[in-house]
């Protein structure tokens, strides 16, 4: 198996993906249609396919000419919030077009698949480390249309022969030398830190320093996105289908993360300390055995400190990011 085509491989997760991918010697072909991703992310070595979901005769059309013997399926809207308020968005894009990304494979013979999911599919956990053995209780829209798409995969698993793996995962973060983070609508907390770093925000939020935490700050489970990819190169190799949760086994929390971007940045980070925000469990952290047991995967780069410094090396060379 060699070729694959990456769906959202414009996006800061799929992108640093296609780059190990081809780093790793696979044929890759990226299906992205730039409303969240960027061009300019898009690794030169990669074929570049600009088409959209919705568009079924478009993703059959990528998978003839880039001769897919797999799909690596990244493309997705994922901010929590704006599910909430526009949940239709979130059925349509994330499951509606990925039943269309999945009809285009049946049609096409392919039968290997490997699916960006998350640990949003649990809502607010019973226990920690999050294991696969937990029930799933999405609290958004956003986690119910990631369920909603792995049901939808244990179907065409069974009915179509496809071989999937369902990735679960929190917080990617950092960078390759190549490829970072660039959202239009930033919400993740270490770019953001990193902004007031730059001197692009005056300053960064902490919502809720009253949890039940070492700190009083939320916890959550960092993980490198080098580590991320390597993990999606290793299902490839899954011989049956299986969903995995990811995670370093280890949180850090809000305060630790900003405390951490000073030392890297050698500025001050000016932060400001807000009432909690609805629906933000106190502590998220992935259990990742079964994954290490079954493929083999061993994250390599599990210090927040490395993760910040990577992400930081990455800014300052794109302080206007990809600048599209």
């Amino acid at each position: 198996m060699n070729h694959i085509l990456v769906t959202g491989g414009a996006g800061y997760i799929g992108s640093i993906c296609v780059e190990e991918l081809l780093n790793a010697g696979f044929t890759v072909s990226v299906f992205d249609n730039l409303s969240e991703g960027h061009r300019l992310a898009i690794d030169s070595r990669a074929h570049f396919f600009q088409g959209d979901l919705s568009d079924i005769e478009a993703i059959k059309l990528a998978l003839h000419e880039s001769q897919a013997e797999a799909v690596m399926h990244f493309a997705a809207n994922a901010l929590v919030g704006e599910s909430m308020t526009d949940p239709g968005k979130y059925f349509r894009n994330n499951v509606a077009n990925g039943v269309n990304l999945l009809e285009a494979m049946v049609s096409k013979g392919v039968k290997r698949f490997v699916f960006s999911s998350t640990c949003a599919t649990f809502g607010t956990p019973e226990k920690m480390p999050i294991d696969e053995t937990l029930p799933q209780k999405p609290i958004n829209p956003y986690g119910e249309s990631k369920l909603m798409f792995e049901k939808v995969l244990r179907w065409y698993g069974e009915l179509h022969n496809i071989t999937f793996v369902a990735l679960r995962y929190f917080n990617a973060a950092g960078a390759s030398e190549k490829f970072g983070e660039d959202h239009r609508i930033e919400t993740h907390l270490i770019p953001n830190v990193l902004k007031v770093a730059l001197g692009q925000k005056e300053s960064v939020e902490i919502y809720g320093t009253d949890y039940p935490t070492p700190d009083g700050s939320c916890v959550r489970d960092y993980i490198h996105i080098i580590d991320l990819a390597q993990a999606h190169r290793l299902a490839l190799t899954a011989k049956e289908s299986a969903f995995y949760n990811l995670g370093t086994g280890g949180g850090t929390s809000v305060k630790e993360v900003i405390d951490c971007c000073r030392a890297v940045t050698g500025k001050e980070i000016k932060a400001i300390e807000k009432p909690r925000r609805a629906g933000d469990p106190p502590l998220l952290i992935a259990g990742s055995e079964k994954v290490r047991r079954e493929l083999g995967w061993q994250p390599k780069y599990q210090d927040i400190r490395t993760i910040i410094e990577s992400a930081w090396a990455w800014h300052l060379k794109h302080p206007n990011g990809y600048g599209d």
